[in-house]
């Protein structure tokens, strides 16, 4: 389990999930109305929340994505992007199991016409997508955690063992 803690690994991971942030907030910034009707899709927040919601959630992602590639405040940047991905999942997962297609606007607010199927799909792919995004999160705070909390947490297991 050594070379999870390896710089090198670690570098990488948190300049690919920075990245994917990056790349996931800047469209939902440009066009903040087809971003709060992506919300609206979900139809998981009361209306009055989906606005204010629209204008806040893509520069939370921005600045968790940059931080990340700068390599500053890594381990509340993932912390927040872990929670994020949790709601995210959480969403896309509720949807589907009330059979409500919907594009998940993670990356583009433009809809490509789909069936009902073809979402349903794409749904499922992407909360695969970011369970594998969260054992990036995951990858980040093991590297990041000090050893001696690692030591502690390591020690409480074996004595319940």
């Amino acid at each position: 389990m050594r070379w999870l803690r390896h710089p090198w690994l670690n570098v990488r991971v948190q300049i690919a999930l920075g990245a994917i942030f990056v790349a996931a907030a800047i469209p939902k910034i440009l066009d903040p109305p087809s971003f709060a009707h992506m919300i609206y899709n979900y139809r998981l927040l009361p209306g009055q929340l989906v606005n204010p919601f629209a204008l806040i959630l893509p520069w939370v992602e921005l600045l968790c994505g940059l931080a990340l590639i700068a390599g500053v405040w890594k381990r509340t940047a993932s912390w927040i992007v872990g929670v994020l991905l949790l709601i995210f999942i959480a969403g896309v997962g509720i949807n589907l199991a009330r059979n409500n297609a919907i594009d998940c606007g993670c990356f583009s607010q433009t809809s490509v016409p789909k069936t009902h199927n073809q979402l349903m799909v794409d749904m499922k792919w992407v909360i695969w997508r970011d369970v594998g995004m969260l054992f990036l999160v995951a990858q980040i705070l093991y590297a990041t955690a000090s050893r001696i909390e690692l030591q502690r947490q390591w020690a409480d297991r074996r004595r319940y063992e």
